[in-house]
């Protein structure tokens, strides 16, 4: 029987070492690529929804009158459930989005409204079509959104 060199053990060894870190490269930048998608997707998704906010802002406060409407959303965006919010402050209001089961503050993706408006709820995802109600309030239009199979906000 021939005997085994070191040489071929070295070899053998280096080509399983090599093999690894290609394979893990590999898995990182497949990775990558997936969750750009996902962000992209839910980017779009804000973004939608952003411009039906802007549009029943628009219509409450040109003809002074409640409005409702609802947006289709995905049950999840590659597997991952994620959530929509509104915020805002003395100045400005905004929607925010983000991956998981629970809204939190300062995510990074953010969708400015042109306008100003009193907005208020949450929407996370797996709880049927999105629910926008806008009403005139007292200061500025008020907007909320929720889920349509979480009752009234």
């Amino acid at each position: 029987m021939p005997a085994i060199t070191p040489a071929y053990l070295y070899t053998f060894f280096a080509l399983i070492a090599v093999s690894s870190i290609l394979l893990v490269s590999f898995m990182d930048y497949a990775n990558a690529i997936r969750l750009s998608s996902e962000t992209r997707k839910l980017e779009d998704l804000a973004n939608r929804v952003a411009a039906e906010t802007t549009k029943l802002l628009t219509m409450a406060s040109t003809i002074n009158a409640s409005a409702e409407t609802l947006i289709y959303a995905p049950p999840s965006i590659g597997g991952r459930q994620y959530w929509l919010s509104f915020r805002n402050d003395s100045a400005r209001a905004w929607l925010e989005g983000g991956f998981g089961n629970t809204p939190i503050e300062n995510s990074a993706l953010h969708v400015y409204l042109p306008c100003k408006a009193e907005v208020s709820g949450f929407y996370v995802s797996g709880y049927g079509l999105i629910r926008l109600t806008c009403s005139v309030g007292v200061k500025a239009p008020r907007i909320t959104i929720s889920g349509s199979s979480q009752g009234e906000a």
